[in-house]
């Protein structure tokens, strides 16, 4: 993990790089991604199945939606095996639920001026798609993440999709009451949610962390208008701000994110080189082991040491991290954070599992315009607006002035004829 000065030319190529580094690159993928997509289009489940046997261990036998008898098997060998598995499960859900019935946005109505009255109507999505990642590393987790806000936000048909589901996952979806479980992965089962197939029905919106090909597949079904997305997530990030921290806590959070992926970001600036130092060398110590977070640390890891405090901050900002830890009084000097992480206990993998808020975050600087998944994202925000006669009579003379101006003679005539109309009736 290389330590590096702002103000030196190293560092400030560092620090270039961090700040422009953009989200996963897809360029090595986008080709093999497109012919998938276009396949499932065409061929619906036999695509799928073939993609699914070929890279997801499907067997003949096994059918794509996993049955509730099955789902129901691993909650109950979970149950017997783990039942402290499941106590965290239950736990970790009734946090969540918590923070999202909190997050939830709100119908309102307000009258703007005498007869103008106007608001707000919340309404769910119709249908969600729920990827769950279960490559490297399964994340019963994620299914926890995605399903709950949607189930929150009031979204009636909520899917979930995994490539050979791990025991904890499917008892996770029973815990949640999931039904529609898709035994896929990759970019067929992106596929699969955006244009339906024989066993698959289409959603609105597919949401969750994936590799390169779910995020490559994510993005094409985005761009082309067939259905929404949460957001194209790459390797996961963490930045740590701090002059007074324990050199012990920092490592950890750094090594516990590094151990994610060999891609990992992890960063640590502060303006003192005593800390840095020390931070250092604890790294190296705690990853010890640990392969993957030491192919991350080696290659994505840093210490930057800031000329100040304040510098320190505005870094973390311009790099946008998924992740960032800072003292409290530092909160709100924080404008660009998928999470944000205050003082030493609150370790980032409680945020991972358990605290309430969501685990899936912007990484690649997207926490420049966006902050993680949310109740926000399962929900349509549809403005209401009632003007009686008296309140047309009020805003014509503005809407008038600002149509004729534009050239739009009808829109100033659709409000000219009702208040004519009521002056002759009169």
């Amino acid at each position: 993990m290389q330590v590096v000065k702002s103000g030196t030319p190293k560092g400030r190529a560092l620090i270039e790089k961090l700040i422009h580094r953009g989200s996963a690159n897809l360029t090595a993928v986008d080709p093999a991604v497109r012919k998938i997509v276009q396949e499932v289009r065409r061929k619906g489940d036999v695509a799928v199945k073939k993609y699914a046997a070929k890279w997801d261990g499907l067997t003949r036998r096994q059918s794509l939606l996993v049955s509730e008898a099955e789902m129901q098997s691993a909650w109950d060998n979970i149950s017997a095996k783990s039942p402290d598995l499941c106590r965290a499960l239950e736990a970790a859900a009734g946090n969540i639920r918590k923070f999202c019935e909190w997050q939830k946005p709100s119908a309102w109505e307000k009258d703007l001026q005498p007869g103008v009255r106007v608001g707000q109507v919340v309404c769910p999505l119709e249908s969600v798609g729920c990827y769950v990642p279960g490559g490297r590393y399964p994340l019963p987790s994620t299914l926890l993440m995605t399903v709950i806000p949607a189930q929150i936000a009031g979204v009636r048909r909520i899917s979930v999709a995994s490539p050979h589901p791990a025991e904890a996952t499917l008892a996770a979806a029973v815990l949640l009451g999931v039904i529609s479980f898709y035994r896929m992965g990759g970019a067929q089962a992106i596929a699969a949610f955006a244009y339906g197939t024989e066993s698959v029905a289409r959603v609105d919106k597919i949401v969750g962390p994936g590799n390169l090909y779910v995020t490559s597949a994510k993005k094409l079904v985005s761009a082309r208008g067939d259905c929404s997305v949460d957001m194209l997530a790459g390797p996961t990030e963490i930045v740590v701000v701090s002059e007074k921290g324990n050199a012990d806590f920092i490592a950890a959070d750094l090594v516990a994110q590094a151990e994610h992926d060999p891609a990992t970001l992890a960063v640590f600036i502060t303006a003192s080189e005593v800390l840095a130092k020390a931070v250092a060398i604890e790294v190296k110590r705690q990853a010890r082991g640990n392969k993957t977070a030491i192919a991350s640390l080696s290659k994505n890891g840093a210490v930057i040491v800031a000329g100040t405090h304040a510098e320190a901050l505005d870094l973390a900002n311009q790099i946008a991290s998924e992740h960032v830890t800072v003292e409290r009084e530092d909160v709100a000097k924080i404008t660009a954070a998928g999470s944000i992480f205050v003082g030493d206990y609150s370790a980032q993998s409680l945020g991972d599992y358990a605290s309430g808020p969501n685990h899936v975050l912007p990484t690649g600087g997207d926490a420049r315009f966006r902050g993680g998944l949310s109740v926000y994202d399962f929900v349509k925000i549809i403005t209401v607006q009632e003007i009686s006669e008296e309140g047309i009579r009020a805003l014509a003379p503005t809407v008038v002035g600002l149509a004729e101006a534009e050239g739009l003679k009808a829109h100033a005539a659709s409000v000219r004829v009702r208040v004519e109309k009521r002056a002759a009736n009169a």
